[in-house]
């Protein structure tokens, strides 16, 4: 009888290359998670842009109509709830107005201007975005002043 002969066999090496799959997968999906969280919160950030940029240009747009009635001579009695007014006769014959237009909760743009009766001319002397309501402080962080308790 012919001797058979013994051929070893040996195996692939899978081992390295399956972890080395298996990372690569895990490192695409981490990336992939926090891509997607980027992207949402990108949206909202987007979202919230767009809706402070759009209160904003309604709130101009009713200042700039309730200045086209000043200079035309009309009384804005529609507008009360939207407009704070002070209107004072200055020396030269101008009036001066001061009215407020909510942008939003937290905001409102703020408008004087010196309006001439006589001919409709106009000065803007302040056009502003500004923030309502009351800043308070946190100081409820106790932070360690060196000395022991």
């Amino acid at each position: 009888m012919a001797e058979r002969k013994k051929e070893s066999f040996a195996p692939p090496a899978l081992g390295g290359s399956s972890l080395l799959v298996v990372f690569a997968v895990l490192a695409l999906t981490v990336f992939a998670l926090l891509s997607l969280s980027t992207v949402r919160a990108d949206v909202r950030l987007g979202d919230a842009a767009a809706k402070a940029v759009s209160g904003y240009y309604e709130a101009d747009c009713k200042a700039q109509e309730i200045l086209a009635r000043l200079r035309n001579g009309e009384k804005v009695p529609g507008e009360v709830e939207l407009a704070l007014f002070i209107a004072e006769r200055v020396d030269s014959g101008e009036t001066y107005y001061k009215y407020a237009v909510p942008i939003s909760d937290t905001q409102e743009l703020q408008v004087e201007v010196l309006v001439d009766p006589a001919d409709g001319s106009y000065s803007v002397l302040r056009w502003q975005a500004v923030p309502v309501g009351d800043w308070e402080p946190d100081d409820s962080l106790n932070v360690w002043d060196g000395e022991d308790i």
